[in-house]
């Protein structure tokens, strides 16, 4: 890969390549890397260009921890999603195919609820080491709050810090339910980043015995 390091330069609006008098960066690409977003989406190109990590000391790129997290009263549940393309939400209502997500169940029917039914402690000690052994796309987990019946994660690229929200919820009563929400905190896509790191969760959760309450 061709650097791009001769590709940055400073400049005024709307002024040519050649005046360099401007304090306000702009990133010009060389023209064999060009893409359609159909094969590179932007945070794709963002994790692959180790040069662009030197832009991520100049802006800000994690975001403002939204002030909804957490668990809702009326009614009580996860906060629902924004218009972006970016989070999903067992809050969600089943019809909304873009937010929408199942919630899981830690001792399923058909499994070991059956059979061996584990406690709502041990559930939430199984559901914490998948949170810290499963790093899907490389983001970096971080637990930042943690109760008995709930459970905040941020969730950071490993170039420019850009950073998810993932909250987990055990719902009260005898079900053995757990809801959660996954969003990402900046822009309006996030390339199914979220569907995928939910998805890879789950996927790990079985293996001790979870199940999705239904197809996902």
């Amino acid at each position: 890969m061709a650097s791009m390091a001769s590709s940055i330069y400073y400049c005024y609006k709307n002024c040519s390549k050649g005046d360099k008098s401007s304090p306000v960066p702009r990133i010009i690409f060389p023209q064999q890397q060009n893409k359609s977003a159909d094969q590179i989406g932007r945070r794709e190109i963002i994790l692959r260009s180790s040069e662009i990590a030197m832009i991520g000391s100049i802006f800000q790129f994690s975001g403002t921890k939204p002030e909804y997290l957490g668990v809702q009263k009326n009614p009580p549940g996860l906060a629902l999603c924004p218009a972006t393309k970016n989070c999903l939400s067992t809050s969600e209502n089943i019809s909304d195919l873009n937010h929408y997500a199942p919630p899981w169940n830690y001792n399923p029917p058909e499994g070991r609820g059956s059979k061996k039914p584990v406690s709502r402690e041990v559930a939430m000690e199984e559901l914490l080491q998948v949170i810290k052994s499963t790093k899907p796309d490389k983001f970096t987990p971080r637990i930042v709050e943690k109760k008995d019946d709930y459970v905040r994660v941020e969730y950071e690229s490993p170039i420019l810090g850009f950073v998810d929200d993932v909250e987990f919820w055990f719902p009260p009563g005898k079900k053995s339910i757990v809801e959660y929400r996954s969003a990402s905190r900046l822009g309006n896509f996030d390339f199914d980043y979220n569907r995928k790191r939910i998805k890879a969760l789950r996927l790990e959760l079985e293996k001790k015995g979870w199940a999705s309450e239904d197809s996902f």
